[in-house]
């Protein structure tokens, strides 16, 4: 018809703050017409870049339904329609509307300044071109824009719509990889129905899917919904309606990969987040994933940005889906922590080969709580020591300083008057000390001024008893007291006596090197530990103490 024309009608300065301001990220940008394929029910969508260093260009193509001359006029150009009221209803398996607000073709002109529309609807036996100009529409001042067109008649019925970005205002390079990664993390709705792929100078095309955005992920730990629902007990009366996973990695994720991202229709809604979590733990830096909330597509108050970087979350509805996601992950940190805890215990045996639990039930109740501490704290997901402070503080706990006096576990009265001796290296005397307290101990508990173990420990007629001998094996471990008295005294040489003559002869024959003197304080230990338990038989029937 003579008097077809095409129009857009609008204020300039929208188009000034809705489509430069906001989508001057190419990725964010493309992701507009990525949708609009979508929703044009496109089986593949083909984003082609060129860049020869000088010029550079952009063609986004679908093989969707495409668009005829009322579709152009009464939904491409015109800006702020609601879709969801003014498009049909899908039906049950159709995909369901991914746009809104009808503003996402201003996007187009954050990224280019000339626009060209090539299009063919199913059915249409002609292909609608036409072009749109920044710098023509920016010196509209009548609000209405009137781009150039024409109509190709056509034989095939190749429906679907391409879209060419010329003059674009980008100056740096394209980093393709990085730009498909960006491009996933704004979808949940690619599948085997509706691909996506984008090339750089015609090169191997990269596939865009929904495992894109997680791909260099070393996933740890997977919680998926709403199957785990059930493992936290969260009070929400839609988390039914709450799908997908949330992934703890097993090193520190990048900053832009942390977060929980939520999508409604396949479209992100809300950037990465943690709602309302401080995030001083360490388990926010290992936690990323999406969650699907459609509902919140279908409210009757649109709480979804413009730009579709966050939610409106003063609604009463969101208040209440904020509540219930912050909970959710309170409960996935705390699951964390006690999984990872377990895997890197278990990390610890894989690589030293030791049964932990198995070790320390042999190791001495006072030194495996130390040990036990360390790991406890080691292995804490969210600990902020100094690992090998940590390590340094139990090996000293466990091996101080003359360890081996340490580790005799001698009783503390021994190793006090023996320490000075043996820290020098004057062995013979911290043991001839130790046997000097010792006897000195028997006299003072016996009340007589004698060495004579031998009639002390009687377990007939002795003085003190380290046992009732009232059976055989008491009988005996008082015998065994009483050879060990004789043998300390015979072994020192008398230790109340003095013959300088004698300790020479210990050192310089090495007869009494650290390892005797060890096993001696360890012995004269034992008897002190027993005479703690000592008894009197009966009053004293030798000659008393002077």
């Amino acid at each position: 018809m003579e008097n077809d024309e095409l129009k857009m009608s609008f204020d300039p300065l929208t188009i000034e703050h809705l489509g430069i301001k906001m989508y001057s990220n190419l990725p964010a940008a493309l992701a507009e017409l990525v949708a609009n394929a979508y929703d044009a029910k496109a089986k593949r969508v083909d984003i082609k870049i060129y860049d020869d260093g000088v010029d550079k260009s952009i063609i986004v193509s679908d093989n969707g339904v495409g668009m005829t001359f009322e579709d152009i006029n009464n939904k491409f150009l015109r800006i702020g329609r609601n879709r969801r009221i003014e498009d049909a209803v899908p039906s049950t398996g159709e995909r369901a509307i991914t746009g809104k607000k009808g503003l996402g073709k201003l996007a187009l002109f954050g990224i280019g300044e000339t626009i060209k529309v090539s299009t063919l609807s199913k059915g249409g036996t002609e292909r609608i071109n036409f072009v749109m100009d920044w710098n023509v529409l920016h010196e509209t001042t009548e609000g209405d824009y009137k781009p150039e067109f024409e109509k190709v008649a056509v034989e095939n019925n190749d429906s679907g719509t391409s879209i060419s970005l010329t003059n674009l205002k980008r100056k740096s390079g394209f980093d393709i990889n990085d730009i498909a990664t960006s491009l996933s993390k704004l979808f949940n709705l690619l599948d085997s129905k509706f691909k996506v792929f984008i090339s750089l100078n015609e090169a191997s095309e990269i596939e865009i899917t929904n495992d894109l955005k997680y791909a260099a992920l070393d996933e740890q730990f997977v919680w998926n919904f709403p199957d785990d629902n059930k493992v936290f007990e969260i009070e929400y009366g839609k988390k039914e309606s709450v799908e997908g996973k949330i992934i703890t990695t097993k090193t520190p994720l990048k900053p832009g990969q942390r977060g929980i991202t939520l999508f409604a229709h396949g479209r992100l809604v809300n950037l990465p987040e943690f709602f309302g979590h401080s995030e001083s733990s360490n388990f926010f830096s290992y936690a990323t994933g999406w969650l699907n909330v459609d509902f919140v597509d279908n409210l009757d108050i649109d709480v979804i940005s413009t730009d579709r970087q966050s939610l409106d979350w003063e609604n009463a509805d969101t208040i209440e889906l904020r509540a219930y996601l912050k909970e959710l992950v309170s409960k996935i940190h705390t699951d964390w922590r006690k999984k990872r805890k377990e895997a890197t215990a278990d990390d610890i045996q894989g690589v030293s080969g030791v049964d932990t639990d198995k070790w320390l039930a042999t190791v001495p109740a006072d030194k495996a709580k130390i040990v036990r501490e360390a790991i406890e704290e080691l292995t804490d997901p969210d600990t902020k020591v100094n690992a090998a402070g940590i390590i340094t503080e139990v090996s000293y706990k466990i091996m101080p300083e003359y360890a081996e006096l340490h580790w005799r576990y001698l009783h503390p009265t021994i190793y006090e008057i023996a320490e000075e001796y043996y820290v020098a290296g004057r062995y013979y005397e911290a043991a001839k000390a130790a046997a000097q307290l010792y006897v000195q101990r028997v006299r003072d508990t016996a009340g007589i001024n004698s060495e004579a173990m031998d009639r002390i420990f009687n377990p007939g007629n002795g003085v003190l008893m380290v046992t009732n001998c009232s059976n055989e094996s008491e009988s005996n471990i008082q015998t065994g007291h009483q050879y060990l008295s004789m043998g300390i005294v015979s072994g020192c040489r008398n230790p109340l006596t003095h013959n300088p003559e004698y300790v020479k002869h210990l050192v310089d024959t090495g007869l009494f090197d650290e390892k005797v003197c060890l096993d001696m304080l360890a012995v004269i230990s034992h008897l002190f530990t027993r005479m703690d338990q000592v008894k009197l038989r009966s009053a004293p029937t030798v000659t008393p103490k002077s």
